[in-house]
């Protein structure tokens, strides 16, 4: 279960604002945390929380197709991304890399930073803890979530191969 403060972005945020490129240049993901949203927001890390969760309209991950991205996001510690439509690049990465996304439509609506939000990622019931309202999710394909059960497709590819 993920239960967590809400951070409300608009629409079509797109990789470059969810970490600009001057940083992309650190490989160091809990280093690339420091900077996450720093250009749509410069205060989001100091008072952002880990297991928050980020809703977001239409779009989110849009622009270029840098995997740090949602790499960033994870490290920065947060929880999940709900949205109505996500770019399909950003989706899959988020899925390689075992970031819970959720698909809504209309959810951003629906909630305001500083709401409590939880998540069940096995059922895709998104709830909006202030307010009472609840949502279904747009369920994974099976193969897809049987990656984001194992944390992401390196861990998944570990299991499957009968690593650790």
């Amino acid at each position: 279960m993920i239960e967590g403060g809400v951070w409300k972005l608009g629409r079509d945020i797109d990789t470059d604002l969810i970490i600009a490129g001057r940083y992309c240049n650190i490989s160091d993901p809990a280093e690339l945390a420091k900077y996450v949203l720093e250009d749509l927001d410069p205060n989001f890390v100091k008072t952002f929380k880990p297991g928050d969760v980020i809703v977001a309209d239409n779009n989110f991950g849009c622009g270029s197709s840098r995997e740090v991205a949602p790499l960033t996001l994870k490290a920065a510690g947060v929880a999940a991304v709900v949205a109505p439509t996500f770019a399909r690049i950003f989706y899959r990465n988020c899925i390689n890399i075992g970031l819970p996304i959720f698909e809504i439509l209309d959810v951003a609506k629906d909630f305001e930073k500083g709401q409590r939000i939880s998540i069940d990622p096995g059922t895709g019931k998104v709830t909006n803890i202030t307010t009472g309202v609840t949502f279904q999710a747009a369920p994974f394909p099976a193969f897809m979530q049987k990656i984001m059960d194992a944390g992401g497709l390196v861990a998944y590819a570990g299991e499957q191969l009968g690593g650790t």
